[in-house]
């Protein structure tokens, strides 16, 4: 897969201004992580080729066998319903973390930016977004993702923001930039999986969600990659901790500590 450190792949879709003037920035996957249950799994386990050989793939993606671009649009390709359709089967079904309205109602009071960074299709996730926290609110959260191309006939394909880079979409992309800056802000990143990957080296503080019950290769990655990660099960567990890091009542660093007696 491409590394963040090469040359950037080239974006084939806008990104938004990055926040200059904040202190604290949260970055956050969707699939899986917001949510509990990945909506493209739920897809291909559900509508497509089925959940034995989607587990399969995403072990293939995290021993390197396959890059995650190859690997997730067969996953995709597998499904055959149109595109209107996937759409609808995802608001019935996909939920919200308990604990994530109140953390996104804490990051507005505190003035702390919250932006999904995800490898799904933008308007799937506003669709769901919109469904479960309604359109005012879900219209104010930023979203970096990869797109969709839909046919007239309802049929469609994922549309890659970097169709360049292994990953599809290089989540570490939308954190960089802020390294650049002269007062660059302490960055939070959740993630959960093998989407997560390219990402989780360039966080200030680390959150690797492992629900009871659901795998986590993200966290089989940090470990095998000897990266500072906190397991988390849900965002109510781990408001207490940003909120302590935001307000200086704790650092990153033993945070960080602190996230391994979770």
């Amino acid at each position: 897969m491409s590394n963040s450190d090469e040359t950037p792949p080239k974006s084939t879709l806008p990104y938004p201004p990055i926040h200059k003037d904040k202190k604290f920035v949260i970055l956050t996957d969707w699939d899986g992580t917001i949510t509990t249950y990945d909506s493209n799994d739920y897809m291909t386990d559900n509508l497509g080729f089925g959940k034995e050989k989607r587990r399969q793939g995403n072990l293939d993606i995290l021993s390197g066998k396959v890059t995650f671009k190859d690997g997730f649009r067969e996953m995709l390709e597998s499904v055959p319903n149109k595109f209107d359709e996937c759409k609808q089967i995802l608001k019935d079904n996909i939920k919200l973390d308990e604990g994530f309205r109140a953390f996104y109602e804490w990051t507005k009071s505190a003035d702390v930016p919250v932006i999904i960074v995800s490898s799904g299709m933008a308007p799937l996730i506003r669709a769901v977004l919109s469904n479960l926290v309604g359109e005012e609110d879900a219209d104010k959260v930023e979203i970096i993702s990869n797109d969709v191309k839909v046919n007239e006939d309802g049929r469609w394909k994922i549309q890659f923001r970097h169709p360049t880079s292994g990953y599809g979409h290089d989540k570490s992309q939308a954190i960089l930039p802020y390294r650049e800056l002269p007062d660059p802000p302490t960055l939070f990143f959740f993630g959960d999986g093998v989407s997560d990957l390219s990402a989780a080296r360039h966080a200030d503080v680390l959150f690797v969600k492992a629900a009871p019950g659901r795998e986590s290769d993200l966290a089989t990655y940090c470990d095998r990659e000897g990266i500072p990660h906190i397991l988390f099960e849900s965002f109510e567990q781990v408001l207490p901790m940003v909120q302590a890091i935001v307000e200086g009542k704790m650092t990153k660093e033993e945070a960080i500590e602190k996230g391994k007696t979770f």
